[in-house]
C-alpha cells in the first residue's frame, strides 16, 4: 500500500498524442503550482539521478521566473499523522501516509517557499479539493495554472482535470513533473493533451512567457 521504489528514467520532453487545445500561457493570467514536492513523496527516487535531479532543477527555474514576473506561486503540502476519517479512501490505497516530522513533511529545501508564496494544505489528489486554490486564483485574476511536481499520473493529473472543469486552463510542465514510471508519466501527459490541457516543456514554457534560456538569468 505504500509508495513504491522508483527506478531511474529520463524525463520525457513530448506528449504521445497531439494536443487538442491551442491555449497559450500568459504571465498576466497564469499561476504556478508546485505539487507535493515534500521529502515523503520524493524519497522513493534516486536523489542523484533522473527523474528527480533534473525535475528539481526545472522546477527551480520555473520558480525563479514566476517570482521575478510577480506571478502567484502555490505549493501543496500534506500534513503528517492525519486523522483516519480525514484521510478517507486514500488510506485504503496508500496506508496511513506521512508522519508529522520534518523528514516527511518538509518541502525540499532547494524548492522551499519564500515570503509571498502560498502553501496549501493538501487533502486529496487534486490540489483544489478542500483548499482555497480556486478562490486565491480568482482574486488575483488568474485563469491559467502551470503544474509542476509529483506524481504526474495521480495528483498532477487530477489537478489538471479539475482545473479544466473550473474553467482554468491547465499547463502541465512535461519535464517538471515526475512519476512512478516513464510509461505512467507519458500516459498522464497524453491524457491531458487529448482532453483538458496543454503540456509543455520547461524551456518552451519559459520562452512563451517571455522567460530565459538555461544559461541566462532573469532580469
Amino acid at each position: 500500500m505504500s509508495i513504491p521504489t522508483i527506478s531511474d528514467y529520463d524525463l520525457p520532453v513530448s506528449t504521445p498524442v497531439k494536443t487538442r487545445a491551442n491555449w497559450v500561457p500568459e504571465r498576466a493570467r497564469a499561476a504556478l503550482l508546485v505539487h507535493d514536492m515534500q521529502r515523503y513523496f520524493t524519497r522513493s527516487f534516486n536523489a542523484d539521478a533522473s527523474p528527480l535531479k533534473p525535475l528539481i532543477a526545472n522546477i527551480a527555474r520555473l520558480l525563479t521566473f514566476a517570482r521575478a514576473a510577480e506571478m502567484p506561486v502555490f505549493f501543496t503540502a500534506q500534513v503528517g499523522n492525519q486523522f483516519r476519517p480525514d484521510r478517507g479512501l486514500q488510506a485504503d490505497l496508500w496506508g496511513p501516509g506521512m508522519s508529522a516530522t520534518p523528514e516527511h513533511q518538509d518541502i525540499l529545501p532547494n524548492l522551499a517557499p519564500v515570503p509571498g508564496d502560498h502553501v496549501l494544505v493538501k487533502h486529496r489528489y487534486s490540489a483544489f479539493q478542500r483548499s482555497n486554490l480556486e478562490r486565491l486564483m480568482r482574486a488575483r485574476g488568474r485563469d491559467q495554472l502551470i503544474i509542476a511536481g509529483v506524481y504526474a499520473h495521480i495528483g498532477c493529473l487530477a489537478t489538471a482535470f479539475e482545473a479544466f472543469q473550473l474553467e482554468i486552463e491547465p499547463f502541465p510542465v512535461i519535464d517538471a513533473q515526475a512519476d512512478f514510471t516513464l510509461a505512467e508519466h507519458e500516459t498522464a501527459m497524453g491524457m491531458i493533451a487529448s482532453t483538458c490541457g496543454v503540456p509543455m516543456t520547461t524551456e518552451a514554457m519559459l520562452a512563451t512567457l517571455g522567460g530565459v534560456g538555461k544559461d541566462q538569468k532573469c532580469a
